[in-house]
């Protein structure tokens, strides 16, 4: 219903847009920028790239597709803000625990193309108990801390980094397998 009031360029579209989904996507800017008012304009950012999308754009899940402009506006303010200093939050601490077990910059081209990696990194995912999946995407997608996630899962700090570990460790393995270099 919402993407049909974008398609008619009615200005209801945001306003819904807010009430539906604004808490989700300022978590998803907040964990990335910790930073309150940087995540409010990333996702009155977000909200203009939707309306500016949408026609001709139709997404299929309306949730998601703000997630994703959310976090990519977000990472690119928080790459933005970082540029000359050493930043801090969860960008930094969860691109290192990856670091193992993603590809190297230019290896990913000569050995496997964008989209059979990212059949991998579906199959990979797809491999993973809902639990797991769901704990890895929080921590890797949505940039969630460590703390957060086991306080929503109902876990310890430590059961969710062993989880993530074993995730890495499996990714990792069949991106090996696979022959992606690392």
């Amino acid at each position: 219903m919402i993407v049909e009031l974008y398609w008619q360029r009615r200005e209801a579209a945001i306003s819904q847009t807010a009430e539906k989904y604004g808490g989700y996507c300022h978590a998803i800017a907040f964990n990335i920028l910790s930073d309150a008012a940087d995540s409010e304009e990333c996702v009155s950012d977000a909200y203009l790239n939707a309306w500016n999308s949408m026609p001709p754009h139709r997404p299929k899940v309306l949730r998601t597709f703000l997630g994703k402009i959310t976090r990519n506006l977000a990472l690119n303010r928080f790459m933005a803000r970082t540029a000359q200093k050493r930043g801090g939050g969860q960008v930094p601490l969860a691109l290192e625990e990856l670091c193992q077990c993603i590809p190297a910059p230019g290896g990913t081209e000569k050995t496997v193309d964008d989209r059979a990696l990212a059949r991998l990194l579906n199959e990979f995912l797809a491999s993973l108990p809902a639990r797991s999946r769901k704990i890895f995407m929080r921590r890797y997608w949505y940039l969630s801390p460590v703390g957060e996630i086991a306080r929503d899962f109902g876990m310890g700090e430590s059961s969710v980094k062993m989880s993530l570990l074993r995730s890495r460790r499996k990714l990792r393995e069949l991106l090996e397998k696979e022959g992606v270099l690392l």
